[in-house]
Formats: C-alpha cells, sequence, structure tokens
C-alpha cells in the first residue's frame, strides 16, 4: 500500500513537470502514462487500449464514460446467437419483419440463404436486417434475446453496458470504451466470430441463385500502410448519438495482442487513423522499447 502511494506521488509530479496524464488500476497495479498531446490528437471523446486478458490498461481516454455504442452491440448479438447452438446449413427465409431502415440492405423478402451466410452478412457488412434474422433464427423472442445480452454482458463484468435492441440502432444501446474492448476481446475467442470479423469480403448464392457480395465495413482490413501491427478484425459502429465507433483486435510484430475501442470519433475514417495511433503510440511506449 505504501508502495502504491509513493509510486502514485511520483506520477502525480511528473503529470505537472512534463503535462502528461496517467491513469491507475486495481491499487496501482498498473499504470497508463498519455501524453497530454495525444489525446487532443484524437478526436474521439472515448478511448482505450487494453492487453489481451483485459485487465492491462495501456491507454485511456475518457476510458470509462458510457455512452451509445450502434452497430458495436452486433458482438454481443453474435455471441448470444451462438449460445443458440445454431446449425449453419440449415435455410433461413427472409420475411418482412427482418427489414430494418438503416443501413445498406443486402437481403431481400424471400431470399432464402444458410445460416451461416446470415451470421456473415450481419457481421462482416453490418446489416441490420440480417442481424435481426439470426434472432429470429432462434426459439427467442426479440425481448427474450435482449434480455439474454444483458445477462451476457453481467457474466462479462460489462458493468456499464446494456442492450435495448440486437442491432445497436436504439440510444440505448451503451457501454464504455473500455466495455467496448473488453466485449471484442470475449468475441475474438469465438472461432465463428473470429473468422467473421476478419473477412475482408464474403459471396454466397442463395438458395434462389442469386449471388450476394459483401464487404467489410472494417476498413483497416483494406489498408496497405506498412506497420508495426496487424489488423486482426473488429467491429464498427454509427448513429448520429454515438459518432463513429470502433472496437478491434491488433497484433504486434511479436505476437502482442491489443484491443482498441473509440467511441464518437469525429469521421467515418477517423476512427481508424486514430485506433492505428493509439496502438501504435502502445506498441512503442509499452512493448517494443523493452524486446
Amino acid at each position: 500500500m505504501i508502495i502504491s502511494v509513493f509510486v502514485n506521488l511520483i506520477l502525480l509530479i511528473a503529470s505537472l513537470i512534463f503535462n502528461i496524464n496517467y491513469t491507475v488500476l486495481q491499487s496501482g497495479l498498473s499504470y497508463n502514462i498519455v501524453p497530454s498531446e495525444l489525446n487532443e490528437e484524437i478526436s474521439a471523446q472515448k478511448a482505450v487500449v487494453l492487453g489481451e486478458d483485459g485487465r492491462l490498461l495501456l491507454y485511456s481516454k475518457n476510458a470509462n464514460d458510457v455512452q451509445p455504442i450502434a452497430s458495436i452491440t452486433k458482438l454481443m448479438t453474435a455471441l448470444v446467437f451462438l449460445e443458440s447452438n445454431p446449425q449453419w446449413d440449415d435455410i433461413y427465409t427472409i420475411t418482412p419483419n427482418d427489414q430494418v431502415t438503416g443501413g445498406k440492405v443486402h437481403l431481400f423478402n424471400g431470399d432464402k440463404l444458410k445460416i451461416k451466410d446470415l451470421f456473415l452478412t450481419s457481421l462482416v457488412a453490418s446489416d441490420n436486417g440480417a442481424t435481426l434474422a439470426l434472432v429470429h433464427a432462434t426459439p427467442f423472442s426479440e425481448e427474450e434475446f435482449v434480455a439474454r445480452m444483458n445477462t451476457k454482458a453481467k457474466e462479462l463484468r460489462l458493468e456499464n453496458t446494456f442492450f435495448a435492441d440486437p442491432i445497436g440502432l436504439s440510444e440505448k444501446n451503451v457501454a464504455t470504451a473500455r466495455e467496448s474492448a473488453l466485449l471484442v476481446l470475449a468475441a475474438f475467442k469465438e472461432e465463428a466470430i473470429r473468422e467473421a470479423i476478419s473477412l475482408k469480403t464474403h459471396q454466397f448464392e442463395t438458395l434462389q441463385g442469386k449471388l450476394k457480395k459483401i464487404e467489410s465495413t472494417d476498413y483497416l482490413l483494406f489498408d496497405d500502410e506498412e506497420n508495426i501491427f496487424s489488423p486482426l478484425g473488429g467491429k464498427t459502429g454509427y448513429t448520429e448519438k454515438a459518432g463513429y465507433c470502433f472496437a478491434g483486435i491488433f497484433a504486434g510484430e511479436e505476437g502482442d495482442i491489443l484491443a482498441a475501442a473509440v467511441l464518437n470519433s469525429a469521421g467515418k475514417n477517423g476512427r481508424f487513423q486514430e485506433s492505428k495511433e493509439i496502438i501504435r503510440w502502445t506498441l512503442d511506449n509499452y512493448f517494443n522499447n523493452s524486446k
């Protein structure tokens, strides 16, 4: 305890001298020292980088502030859907009840497709209708499914996370940047989700022979810039209230796995650029210099 207080005092003095801020987790077990200039450059109102186990807070900007998370919601939808033990080759027929306004539409009334293609359309293209169809493909009503999402959030100890719908259109679907990063870490442990969010594109045919081509909304997968890390996949989100959001997984050159989340970024592409910036800063300051 005395050592923890002493270290905090040193960090406080450093923050005053060098114009840096710091965050302390779990009674001083983990420290995050971030130059204020970096936080000023990041337009996202909330941002975070976590270590692979979710316990190390490596970068933080208002990381515990709650706000809407838009389609990052679909990661939890996918987790709960997998708990229903889906049969990937089963066929689902799109109905008018699956139609949702907002976002690009890939599936239309009467389309017949495999559950696996429905799952991939939801996560790769962030298709709202496909996501709602996933819910309808389970034995649960929408209300029951959302209740399971909130139960799952509690199981994952996401104390500030709440869902009102399975898509992310509701302003009541909220979380913090930190809990968004924890969510993507939990989702990434599932092979089916890991495969889906790593895909740049996916194409398939409906049973009627219609060719469907979908493209990931995660532009980092298409990024050809040379970096000290590789983007492994993530989930985008946008509503007017949420702003431009992203939660993703990255691997450093030495295999270090990190999760980043940026919420309410200023622009569609800015959320990706800012994710890269905070991941790069984290690797430079916590990993690469120590090897």
